[in-house]
């Protein structure tokens, strides 16, 4: 495929296998290539849409405006030290074959964040996590470049404003482009094993004592039996967040449903399983239309063939309607919609 295409068809560019097309697509494979493209008379005026591998989106329609694919590559380690490994990736990597390649270079720290879909460039965006961990918690520095003026910026872990599934670029979309991204990896290096999953894993394959690879290993495998791959089923991904509660109200829930999954927050608040709502909602294993509820995990909504953004939308508003009206918990989706 060429890098400047016009009237582009997206359908094979997002994970859940949506149709939509493109105005412009744009495949960024150079920072001069993006700057001549933001020095254009009529860039100012153009809607755009910063595109990693499509895995945490829904496109809801056309997209009259630019979509930057981004595929810039490169993987090195900036710097060793007495207390961390820098290590650093551009923006259009693959995040799994990033993660397995400091592993299998003797820098472990992102084992719990394996076979997470998507590119290295998205992960910061929404500070992606799983199984005890999250990206911020391994995070130096990022560059960025402004798609308003073409200037880079680094970007700190304070400037990045990082919260549960969210950042200072998802509430910005089309100002920044991830340009690469740098993470600092703890050593000495401790295994983060308190997640039961993957605890139940290790111990199922007799590992008292697991090295980093050991727990990438078993990530994959938990990933890859509770999950869909959009390769076979489009998804993406797990497709609502764990909403937060005050403590009154998860007492209240816990009365009616002693057995509940709820995990304290530090400020006094209560996160619960967006999964368990849903299961208990009735909508696990249930289609709507051409779109279901995976029925090995209920955060997953699956594209069972020929869907639109528009079923996808009706399904999830179905869904939060439901949970709403059993547990007056409102959850919010995690993948963005993007619009006509």
């Amino acid at each position: 495929m060429g890098e400047d295409v016009r009237n582009a068809d997206l359908a094979g560019l997002n994970t859940f296998g949506l149709p939509a097309r493109a105005a412009r697509l744009v495949h960024v494979r150079s920072a001069a290539q993006l700057k001549a493209l933001i020095a254009e008379p009529a860039w100012a005026a153009t809607p755009r849409l910063v595109l990693g591998s499509g895995s945490n989106l829904v496109l809801a329609g056309d997209f009259a405006g630019t979509v930057l694919k981004v595929e810039l590559a490169g993987r090195r380690l900036v710097a060793e030290h007495a207390d961390a490994w820098v290590v650093e990736a551009g923006a259009g990597e693959n995040w799994h074959a990033f993660v397995r390649w400091t592993l299998e270079h003797g820098w472990p720290g992102l084992e719990n964040l394996s076979l997470i879909p998507g590119t290295v460039g998205a992960a910061p965006i929404q500070n992606i996590g799983a199984y005890g961990l999250e990206l911020a918690e391994r995070f130096d520095a990022l560059d960025a470049i402004d798609l308003d003026s073409g200037q880079v910026r680094t970007f700190s872990l304070a400037d990045c404003g990082f919260a549960y599934r969210d950042s200072v670029f998802k509430r910005a979309p089309g100002r920044w482009l991830v340009s690469a991204v740098r993470f600092r990896l703890p050593r000495p290096w401790r295994a983060v094993t308190r997640y039961a999953d993957v605890m139940q894993e290790l111990g199922e394959r007799s590992i008292a004592t697991p090295a980093a690879l050991d727990i990438s290993d078993a990530v994959v495998a938990i990933r890859r039996r509770k999950l869909p791959d959009p390769a076979l089923l489009g998804n993406a991904g797990s497709f609502f967040k764990n909403p937060v509660v005050d403590a009154g109200l998860c007492a209240h829930l816990l009365a009616a449903h002693p057995a509940m999954p709820h995990y304290p927050q530090a400020d006094g608040s209560e996160k619960l399983a967006a999964g368990w709502l849903i299961e208990q909602a009735g909508w696990k294993g249930r289609d709507l239309g051409p779109v279901g509820c995976y029925e090995r995990q209920a955060l997953v909504l699956v594209n069972r063939g020929g869907a639109t953004g528009a079923d996808v939308e009706r399904i999830a508003c179905a869904i939060m309607a439901d949970v709403e009206a059993r547990f007056g918990v409102r959850l919010e989706p995690e993948p963005v919609f993007v619009r006509a």
